[in-house]
């Protein structure tokens, strides 16, 4: 009778489960990163046309952030409004306030004009970019 040699079979190698851990990790990322992108823009962001506030309700000098429609609008001088991107241009951090003239992000305290979205301070170096609106009468809408 021959006997066949019994030999255990060999483990992956260390390189091998670390390259597979970190590419199932990878996979799940980009996975969920997709999927974010894809609800909010559908669910969150606010429809071309669609009203975002009232003429009163941006102040002068000022403006007011809309969160979900990724917009903020500002009204420089008395009956001029503008929106720019809520997106800072530096990380991608979301602004969170308008005080004296000034869009201010979070994460880096990147400033930027009312007036035409311009850097006032960095870090960022690129302006917020300028989005479209409408104003008809007493509303103001994405356009």
């Amino acid at each position: 009778m021959a006997s066949e040699s019994i030999h255990p079979a060999s483990a992956p190698s260390r390189r091998v489960v670390v390259a597979a851990v970190g590419a199932a990790g990878l996979a799940l990322t980009l996975n969920a990163c997709g999927s974010e992108d894809d609800s909010s823009s559908s669910s969150d962001a606010a429809a071309a046309g669609s009203v975002l506030a009232k003429t009163s309700d941006i102040p002068e000098g000022g403006g007011k952030i809309f969160k979900d429609s990724g917009v903020v609008v500002t009204q420089p001088t008395a009956g001029e409004f503008k929106a720019f991107s809520s997106k800072c241009t530096h990380q991608g951090c979301a602004v969170t306030g308008i005080t004296n003239g000034v869009i201010t992000c979070p994460c880096h305290k990147s400033e930027f004009s009312v007036t035409d979205g311009s850097v006032k301070k960095g870090p960022a170096t690129q302006p917020l970019p300028e989005e479209k609106i409408t104003v008809s009468g007493e509303s103001i809408s994405l356009a």
